[in-house]
């Protein structure tokens, strides 16, 4: 069963174009997690908020990249950081054209 993990959290920025070439490596270095399938990576300079929506092959993977990645948005001074873990039902998802299953 995949599982989705939910975070978001307040930023200054950068947002748009100048967020995409800053944090081109660690995009990179995510794909790298353990249990890590995808992500969609979330903005909004208008609240100056900022995030992702995961997927993630366990709970225990999606947990453990929770407490590694509120560690380091502590570290760049972000805080606090909101997480949240959701089961995936994939027979209604894949309805939807949701891509759970790779």
């Amino acid at each position: 069963m995949a599982y989705i993990l939910q975070v978001d959290f307040k930023m200054d920025g950068p947002f748009g174009d100048e967020m995409a070439e800053s944090f081109t490596e660690l995009a990179k270095s995510i794909n790298q997690e353990k249990g890590f399938l995808w992500k969609i990576w979330t903005e909004n300079p208008e609240t100056k908020e900022a995030g992702g929506i995961y997927l993630f092959q366990t709970k225990e993977t999606a947990e453990k990249y929770v407490d590694m990645h509120t560690n380091r948005l502590a570290g760049f001074g972000i805080s606090p950081v909101h997480a949240k873990i959701f089961e995936v039902n994939s027979a209604l998802t894949e309805i939807n054209k949701g891509l759970v299953n790779q």
